[in-house]
């Protein structure tokens, strides 16, 4: 399955690289609107948001539209040496983040820890996913770990261009789902199956 799984990501990878910066900042500007516009979303006081890397969606104007509306935003600071994210909050993303973990903008270790127990939407993003709330992340298992031990509470929130989303991810045992998978063009709302103690009520 392994290998399967580094093939896939690869094959889809490549796809999501091969589009301009026109058609990603289009398209994630779409996504965007139709994230903002999920009521779950819309409610959340304190979300847990990644920053994107070359080909992701791009979710800076998303984490500036959160800051500008007064909700609490963190980023995630890894540490691959522990295999681990640590959660860090934001108000500048201008001056609160810089390159770390293989290039991608990090925060701070002078910001705001946030205990990831206060989070209740966390915005993921990834290589491959499915509308069954499979997602298939870039092979480290820091999402996955974050989720079922820092944050289980959490809103798990996908964002993904169209051409990511495939039938069936093969899925391992530490592979977190889904609660909702954004797209360009739809809102899917799954229903999670990965262990959780319940879900948060808006």
């Amino acid at each position: 399955m392994a290998e399967e799984r580094s093939i896939l990501r690869a094959r889809i990878l490549a796809v999501r690289d091969s589009l301009s910066a026109e058609e990603r900042q289009q398209k994630s500007r779409s996504l965007t609107s139709r994230l903002l516009a999920l009521p779950e979303f819309a409610a959340a006081r304190s979300v847990f948001a990644y920053v994107s890397f070359r080909s992701e969606v791009e979710t800076l104007p998303l984490i500036a539209h959160c800051l500008k509306k007064g909700v609490k935003v963190s980023a995630p600071l890894t540490l691959p040496g522990e295999h681990r994210l640590l959660a860090y909050a934001l108000t500048d993303p201008g001056q609160d983040l810089a390159p770390g973990y293989c290039g991608i903008l990090e925060p701070r270790q002078t910001l705001p820890l946030v205990d990831p127990c206060s989070i209740e939407v966390v915005v993921l993003p990834g290589s491959v996913f499915d509308c069954r709330g499979g997602r298939l992340g870039y092979g480290g298992g820091f999402y996955d770990r974050f989720l079922q031990a820092a944050a289980p509470l959490a809103l798990r929130i996908g964002l993904a261009f169209d051409l990511q989303v495939v039938e069936a991810v093969p899925l391992q045992s530490h592979d977190q789902q889904l609660d909702y998978l954004v797209t360009e063009t739809r809102v899917i709302h799954l229903e999670r199956k990965t262990p959780c103690l319940e879900k948060l009520q808006f």
